[in-house]
């Protein structure tokens, strides 16, 4: 079986979507079906039409050009008909069985054309809702009229794609909210490559010197520093009192738009010495600073991403055998069980992470093991994604008897 993937942007580009698609179709692949792998103009890809990167082979579609496509909702449409004008072309000369749209709606909205067009059945992948997402980057404000209309855009897909599939249980129920059949609903949940995540990584003395890190209890974090991670949560519960006169510090792993809100917060607070920043670091290298931590945080904020949305990153602290404490958020409560795979906490609350922290820090590790050794039975057992991609066979063998 050949799968047409229409992806917003892919490797050799980092982010949480590339890995999770890679790590799919590599399952893909094992199943002995035949992946093709297409991206829209957001991968900025120049006039090329086809790339190699991390041993897949990618079509391009070429940006739209014009004074048009520079404006709101004309360059929206550009895109779309950039994206079903590639699609079209290439079904001709790959004839796929299946055409599997990943987010945002601009993709599954060409894939719906191209498919009627075509007689082809459309899966649609929800990773997130991109009216969601465009309210935490401050593109426009929740409600709003441009909210409404990508809402609605998003519905009128979902109702009409032969199969959806998303990656967690909160995003499902509100899918089926809008009307759509639950019968056609698939949860395909991120996922981690177990193999590649050693229980309890080596501890490099070297890296923890370097940082001033030594005989210290180390709370972290590695990711982007987006603002519904709620990292500011994490600076001010260091620096509140019950933990002022402890050795405890927290090292802030990668980049984005708060790190330099962070810093500037560190210095106010009088604790720059005791949260360290390292920048943003080779993804081979990730482990070395895992092997540091003592307690991984993941303190986001409440908001309709958030309780609506899993992260990968718990998953992949797990699976090391890491102690987790996260807030107490809907995408945090799928993946963690209070006290039997991680901790959870209040949301928002510094006071309520510092007690977290304390507690955590002052109880005996041999206690703690077994939190340990059930997070990391947890993504065994239900988080590989050789289990994620299996669910793929009853979606497409539907959509292709529709």
């Amino acid at each position: 079986m050949r799968i047409l993937h229409v992806l917003d942007h892919s490797a050799p580009l980092h982010s949480g979507y590339t890995f999770r698609t890679l790590a799919l179709v590599n399952e893909q692949r094992k199943l002995g079906w035949e992946p093709v792998l297409m991206t829209g103009p957001k991968q900025n890809s120049g006039d090329r039409l086809e790339d190699q990167a991390q041993g897949w082979s990618f079509y391009r579609t070429p940006s739209p050009t014009g004074r048009l496509a520079q404006l709101p909702v004309a360059g929206e449409l550009a895109i779309v008909r950039a994206i079903e004008k590639r699609l079209l072309s290439l079904i001709e000369t790959i004839t796929p069985d299946v055409i599997h749209a990943h987010s945002p709606v601009l993709n599954s909205l060409a894939a719906l054309r191209a498919a009627r067009a075509s007689g082809l059945p459309l899966v649609y992948e929800v990773r997130a809702f991109w009216e969601d997402a465009a309210v935490e980057h401050g593109t426009h404000a929740e409600g709003s009229a441009r909210y409404r209309a990508t809402r609605a855009l998003e519905t009128y897909v979902l109702k009409r794609a032969d199969g959806v599939t998303t990656i967690c249980e909160g995003l499902r129920k509100d899918i089926v909210g809008r009307g759509v059949s639950g019968d056609k609903v698939t949860v395909i949940p991120n996922a981690v490559d177990v193999d590649r995540f050693t229980y309890a990584p080596t501890y490099d003395a070297a890296l923890a010197e370097s940082l001033d890190l030594k005989a210290q209890y180390v709370v972290g974090f590695a990711g982007s520093f987006y603002g519904y991670e709620g990292l500011e949560v994490a600076v001010r519960a260091i620096a509140r009192t019950e933990l002022a006169d402890r050795s405890i510090k927290l090292l802030l792993v990668g980049g984005g738009p708060e790190a330099e809100r962070l810093k500037v917060l560190a210095t106010k607070l009088g604790v720059d010495d005791r949260v360290v920043f390292t920048g943003r670091v080779p993804h081979e290298e990730i482990d070395r600073y895992y092997g540091l931590m003592d307690l991984l945080v993941f303190p986001r904020v409440r908001h309709r991403l958030t309780e609506l949305v899993t992260p990968l990153k718990p998953l992949e602290a797990m699976a090391q055998g890491k102690l987790v404490a996260a807030s107490d958020v809907g995408g945090h409560r799928e993946l963690i069980e209070d006290r039997k795979t991680g901790f959870l906490f209040t949301p928002e609350s510094p006071e309520a992470l510092a007690a977290t922290i304390v507690e955590l820090a002052d109880t005996n590790a041999s206690t703690l093991e077994a939190v340990r050794i059930a997070g990391r039975s947890f993504v065994e057992s239900r988080r590989t994604w050789a289990a994620s991609a299996a669910n793929y066979v009853a979606v497409y063998n539907a959509v292709r008897g529709r």
